[in-house]
């Protein structure tokens, strides 16, 4: 039995066994103040406000998403500088929001597993305000990095406001998990709608891994130019890497885990230093991309909306130009190789940068003193050029060793 196929009988368990554990799923966080109490499309013949500054995300659907981008073009609207700030783009004409101009999507691959929804592609970002060649980030790397999603450096989300909801289940949900990249030319995002028994949403929407970038953290179809909606089987979750053992006769799995470099500093009064967590060695590639199957196949998407007025006009149903096809990948996903030299690049770059976060508040959502301390946990339980072996993905696990951390450093106030 090969390690991605033991991986996706344990993601796809809820499938058959039920969803064991639902806390963590629908959201607790508390819808923004700029946002709709509802997702909820446009009336035909109204205007959409291209100023609006709702953060409500909807994905639905390989034509009926939303992405979040810079309130304002120009070159100061890096998304590492806006990232608290972003505000939301839809595909139709949803939520509030503004609209993603026809033309701006050059691809979109929309897929339903049994543990998330997900959508990536290719765009020009420059229509929704991201500056051309910003990669997403601080760092000149050629994948989008600063990961948008609801925890951010304060637990306050970034973007501050930010919500989802997907209505795969039947009806539209809030859901409290969810990650997004974007850049100038590539987008995705992904909404954990379950837990099973092994994985849960905080898991598989995980959020400290914000230089790796979508193909690395969201492994799927990545073709530019393409327009599909696909079922498919659950990744394992980001930097999980899951390896089938025997003893005994009884198979068995461990999973060594990734944990992204950072160096930042801390300080107690008049007390302080320098900390550094995490590995220093990159893996290439996920653990492997997903197989998809029952894949609809669009010649393009349009919401039919002209820019000189943005006036809603009525929309078709959506016309697959043909359906039925199933793609089975290699286990290890090759999409995302060439962004390795890159990745670890960026890696070395985040943490030989020594920056305050205090200073980098805005740009780093991923350093609040309670995920630091988790990591480092982390860090300090494996050997630093390699992965943590642990006997299962649990979550409780790594909340269970942070907060043994987080009990010894609190006193000092380790301010990340």
């Amino acid at each position: 039995m090969s390690a991605r196929i033991f991986a996706t009988a344990i993601l796809s368990a809820a499938a058959v066994m039920g969803q064991v554990n639902q806390v963590g799923v629908t959201a607790t966080f508390p819808n923004g103040a700029t946002n709709p109490p509802a997702p909820t499309l446009a009336a035909v013949g109204s205007v959409v406000n291209q100023t609006s500054v709702s953060r409500l995300l909807t994905l639905n659907s390989v034509d009926d998403f939303c992405i979040f981008g810079p309130p304002e073009p120009g070159p100061d609207s890096l998304v590492g500088n806006v990232e608290p700030i972003v505000v939301a783009y839809c595909a139709k004409a949803r939520n509030g929001a503004r609209i993603i101009p026809d033309g701006t999507i050059h691809s979109a691959h929309f897929i339903k597993t049994p543990m998330y929804v997900q959508i990536q592609g290719y765009w020009s970002g420059e229509n929704v305000g991201v500056p051309y060649g910003d990669f997403g980030g601080k760092y000149p790397l050629t994948l989008p990095l600063c990961e948008l999603d609801p925890h951010g450096a304060e637990n306050l989300g970034n973007p501050i406001g930010g919500n989802v909801t997907s209505n795969v289940s039947g009806s539209d949900v809030f859901y409290e998990e969810w990650m997004s990249f974007i850049s100038f030319d590539q987008y995705c995002l992904r909404i954990c709608t379950a837990n099973n028994e092994d994985v849960n949403t905080a898991l598989q929407c995980e959020h400290e891994l914000d230089v790796m970038g979508c193909q690395w953290v969201m492994p799927g179809d990545y073709t530019n130019n393409t327009f599909d909606s696909c079922l498919g089987e659950a990744a394992a979750p980001p930097g999980s890497y899951p390896d089938v053992t025997s003893s005994q006769g009884q198979l068995a799995t461990a999973t060594s885990t990734f944990r992204q470099r950072y160096t930042g500093t801390w300080s107690a009064g008049s007390t302080g230093g320098i900390f550094t967590v995490g590995q220093t060695v990159t893996p290439s590639a996920p653990a492997y991309t997903p197989a998809t199957s029952s894949c609809s196949y669009y010649a393009t998407i349009s919401n039919g909306i002209n820019t000189a007025d943005y006036r809603v006009v009525e929309q078709g149903a959506l016309v697959a130009v043909s359906s039925g096809a199933v793609n089975t990948p290699s286990a290890t996903s090759q999409a995302s190789s060439s962004t390795s030299s890159s990745s670890s690049s960026g890696v070395s770059s985040r943490a030989s940068s020594g920056v305050s976060a205090a200073t980098n508040a805005a740009s780093s959502a991923r350093t609040g003193a309670a995920s630091g301390a988790s990591a480092a946990a982390s860090s300090a339980t494996s050997a630093s050029s390699g992965f943590r072996s642990v006997q299962s993905v649990d979550a409780g696990v790594f909340a269970i060793v942070g907060a043994v951390f987080a009990g010894v450093v609190g006193g000092m106030a380790v301010l990340l």
